[in-house]
């Protein structure tokens, strides 16, 4: 048998510990713990099977200056972080020049993520962990409508379907706010995760009650061998399988360096508030797009769910993101009360906006799982299922050749 070492405990990385385990891998899952405050488990549950268009695009790049934080919209670039975003933004504008590419990659990828997580929630034994109830995309004035419908009419979905919202589902989002929406569509066929901490416990669980172990330490550094590899821990101990699968997020990049040119990961926060005390209906998510915000009702509270910060990862959070949640919410009179648990997270972002997912082929005992963005929650249990193809070296589902991290050097 086969053994693996998952570098990583996010949904990402436990998605693979599960995917390896249905082939008859033994692994073990090494992540600091608790690993609850990941972007794993904090973003708003959404399955996006419709984000097909990649960010790195020319109208996502021109439309920069007015979406930023300081005026009034969802984009943090603060000033003290140039360094770190601005190399990142130029080779972001770079990969908008190749962004039908983009586009092909993401698509084969969400056309299969569905599935996938339905097929992994039934491997669970928890088929409704998944709900396939879409969601809500709502404006808040006839003008902004008539121009969001337009460009969600222009844009690439991939499978998903719409359509806008009928008499019934506009009297239940008005109920939601202060004052009635000027427009609304709702998605059909995507869908959301239940509850996120029992997602979590599930994947361990599952992992666990097959023979895998879950390890709570760093890892350090890798040691490609031959026929093997050697992972070294925070304590200075070493642990030895077949094979590892880079599934750490933002710092796979410091796991990476040693045997890549190039691994230009940032660190794209993001900020939500959850609460207990809520009065929402059992209804899907809900996008407020003229704020950048999404509204997750879960089985443990309401999320409210915004922002794109380009920082580093262990930079104190910034309180303002906070104040202008509450802000939002009160502004919209959402049916919901303090006190409010806050959260910031951060995504694992490429300059192109697709993952990175393959083998070193100068040292085919690492393969890597990382750089999901947005998408981490969606592309999960694809992931998983694609790793599991490739470290047994069976045809993948989708060609890996675009989410290969070579495409850097």
């Amino acid at each position: 048998m086969q053994r693996a070492l998952i570098l990583g405990g996010g949904v990402v990385g436990l998605s693979i510990a599960t995917g390896l385990q249905r082939v008859g891998v033994e692994v073990t899952v090494i992540d600091t713990a608790p690993a609850l405050g990941a972007a794993s488990w904090g973003n708003a549950g959404h399955i996006a099977i419709e984000q097909v268009e990649p960010l790195a695009s020319w109208p996502v790049i021109r439309a920069a200056p007015r979406r930023l934080f300081s005026r009034g919209g969802a984009l943090g670039l603060p000033p003290s972080q140039i360094k770190r975003w601005l190399p990142f933004a130029l080779r972001m504008a770079s990969a908008a020049n190749r962004v039908e590419h983009g586009r092909a990659a993401l698509r084969s990828l969400l056309t299969n993520a569905l599935p996938a997580w339905k097929s992994l929630s039934e491997q669970l034994g928890m088929p409704g962990l998944v709900r396939e109830t879409g969601h809500f995309v709502v404006w808040e004035s006839a003008v902004s409508a008539a121009a969001g419908l337009a460009a969600w009419r222009s844009t690439d979905i991939g499978t998903a379907r719409f359509h806008e919202c009928d008499a019934d589902e506009m009297r239940q989002l008005a109920g939601l706010m202060k004052r009635a929406p000027g427009g609304a569509i709702r998605f059909e066929n995507t869908a959301q995760i239940a509850d996120l901490p029992k997602l979590a416990d599930s994947l361990r669980t599952s992992i666990t009650a097959r023979s895998g172990r879950i390890v709570n330490a760093k890892a350090r550094a890798i040691t490609h061998r031959e026929r093997s590899v050697s992972v070294t821990l925070d304590d200075g101990s070493t642990t030895e399988a077949d094979f590892t699968v880079v599934a750490a997020g933002v710092r796979s990049r410091e796991l990476m360096e040693p045997y890549c040119e190039s691994v230009p990961i940032i660190a794209e926060r993001g900020y939500h508030l959850q609460m207990t005390d809520h009065r929402w209906p059992d209804l899907p998510p809900v996008v407020f797009e003229d704020r950048s915000m999404i509204v997750t009702r879960f089985e443990s509270g309401l999320r409210a769910a915004s922002f794109v910060e380009f920082s580093h990862l262990d930079a104190p959070p910034d309180e303002r993101k906070w104040q202008r949640l509450r802000s939002h919410v009160a502004a919209l009179g959402l049916p919901c009360n303090e006190p409010a648990r806050q959260w910031m997270g951060a995504r694992p972002t490429l300059p192109d906006y697709l993952p990175a997912i393959g083998r070193l082929p100068h040292a085919p005992n690492i393969l890597y799982a990382f750089g999901h963005q947005h998408l981490g929650l969606t592309l999960a249990a694809i992931t998983g299922d694609l790793i599991a193809q490739l470290a047994t070296q069976s045809p993948t589902t989708v060609s890996l050749a675009p989410f290969d991290l070579q495409r850097f050097s």
